[in-house]
């Protein structure tokens, strides 16, 4: 993100703006529509205002001579439209003075740009694109416009008109939010969005204790845990439960393997707390975790537990559940999509197939000494995939176990490593080759999968080895 998004109060000083044509009469209207004061320098020499109110034109200032020379007192920032090659010179006074400047369709020169802009009153949403694609943006903008209510605008006001008093009715912070939580997600909110405001403000006049209203009978908010599963990594997988959790949340506890970009969906003023580890790394612990989710709850936090992929396979999610009712803590879980499921959608792997796969196995195996307790015998049905979670460094004991077990050599493998992520790889192989398949694998985490259903994925066709399958088929035969 180069351009940070901020909101100029444009009724705070004047805008010189330097330009003539059409460009410049689209940027009049859309500072006016903010309320601005306008300083304009028209480099064609026509001060054209036809079709604006009386009103907007009191707000234009005629400004005649150069404008690399006037008086740039009570300015507050520079926009140039159509200006040709005055705008560079402008950006330079501008810099010099500390102004903030806009060259239009010329990033060297500009400290700020213009976003698409979708207007409802008090709620204001500015998509930008770095000055990359403004019609990417205004696509976005497009269908942003299509699933905002018409009146959300109406609803902010009337929030913020109501603000202060109720502030003084309830104290704490963290309540205060939860009340208005539950306005805007509640009948109230609706009756403003359908333009009933005389009705929603009986109703909330009808509320005699706010803090109850918020859920908090004794004055004080009370605090829950929700487990969350954060998927294999695409942020774009996270359920939409995921991200009103993460939004809602006044504090994050995450592992090491939650992407960047999923911390960036959270609500940007929740506490983030690393609490995960690496395989070689030491971590605070199972029940240091407990304790920070219990004492976060108690405290009256909304605490969301993030975890890679999704808590009740391999996340010990149950271990925390189990903490927490001990603790007498109030807990949801919203499940995520698996990293062996996101693998296998990845690189269709049909973990399930018909007369050749019917049932799966997950397994865990990060350590060696882990592989050596499974009863591999359990494992060696040719119906069978079996999914193998943190196996890269015991991959020579799974391929052991399983052959002395009796699986085929030739049985097709897959190791899918960081799943649906961006820097995402995946190689393909036989039994006997997943060693050498682990070797190939830059980082971790990665999943192994083990199975025909193998045969069917994106790498091992772009491996050429169908030719192998037919082969160890026929042999099976």
């Amino acid at each position: 993100m180069r351009f940070l998004p901020v909101f100029l109060d444009l009724q705070a000083g004047s805008i010189l703006l330097v330009g003539g044509g059409e460009l410049v009469r689209a940027k009049l209207r859309l500072l006016l529509s903010a309320g601005a004061h306008i300083r304009w320098h028209a480099t064609d020499g026509r001060h054209d205002v036809t079709g604006l109110d009386a009103v907007d034109a009191a707000r234009i200032e005629r400004a005649e001579g150069d404008p690399r020379t006037a008086d740039l007192s009570g300015v507050i920032a520079i926009l140039c439209a159509g200006a040709g090659d005055i705008g560079p010179a402008m950006s330079s006074r501008a810099k010099a003075l500390g102004l903030p400047v806009n060259v239009m369709d010329d990033l060297q020169h500009s400290t700020f740009i213009f976003p698409a802009i979708v207007d409802r009153g008090d709620v204001v949403v500015a998509v930008g694109t770095g000055g990359a694609s403004p019609v990417v943006a205004r696509r976005v903008r497009e269908r942003i416009e299509a699933v905002l209510p018409a009146r959300i605008g109406d609803l902010a006001s009337f929030i913020g008109r109501r603000r202060k008093a109720m502030h003084g009715r309830i104290p704490e912070f963290a309540l205060r939010r939860r009340f208005w939580e539950r306005i805007v997600d509640g009948p109230i909110g609706a009756l403003v969005l359908a333009g009933r405001g005389d009705e929603a403000e009986a109703a909330l006049k009808h509320i005699a204790d706010p803090s109850a209203f918020a859920g908090a009978p004794a004055g004080r908010a009370e605090g829950r845990v929700t487990l969350v599963g954060a998927g294999p990594g695409d942020p774009d997988l996270l359920t939409v439960k995921a991200l009103r959790a993460l939004q809602d949340a006044d504090v994050i506890f995450y592992d090491e393997l939650v992407a960047p970009e999923i911390l960036d969906r959270a609500r940007r003023d929740a506490a983030r707390v690393p609490v995960g580890r690496r395989v070689g790394k030491p971590g605070i612990g199972q029940d240091a975790i407990n304790r920070l989710l219990i004492d976060a709850a108690k405290s009256g936090q909304r605490a969301v537990r993030l975890k890679g992929g999704d808590p009740f396979i391999f996340g010990r999610g149950g271990e925390e559940i189990e903490a927490l009712r001990k603790a007498d803590v109030a807990y949801s879980v919203i499940p995520g999509i698996t990293a062996g499921l996101g693998a296998a959608a990845q690189s269709e792997v049909p973990l399930t197939f018909r007369n050749e796969a019917l049932r799966i196995t997950f397994l865990t195996a990060h350590k060696a000494r882990d592989a050596e307790t499974v009863d591999w015998s359990t494992l060696t049905d040719v119906k069978m995939t079996v999914v193998v979670y943190m196996g890269m460094t015991a991959a020579p004991s799974i391929r052991a176990g399983l052959l002395a077990a009796g699986r085929s050599p030739q049985t097709p493998v897959g190791v899918f490593a960081r799943a649906t992520r961006p820097d995402s790889q995946a190689v393909a192989g036989t039994l006997n080759e997943l060693p050498a398949l682990v070797q190939r694998i830059d980082s971790g985490p990665a999943i192994l999968v083990i199975g025909d259903v193998v045969a069917h994925s994106t790498p091992w066709r772009d491996a050429g080895l169908d030719s192998l399958l037919s082969n160890f088929l026929v042999a099976a035969e």
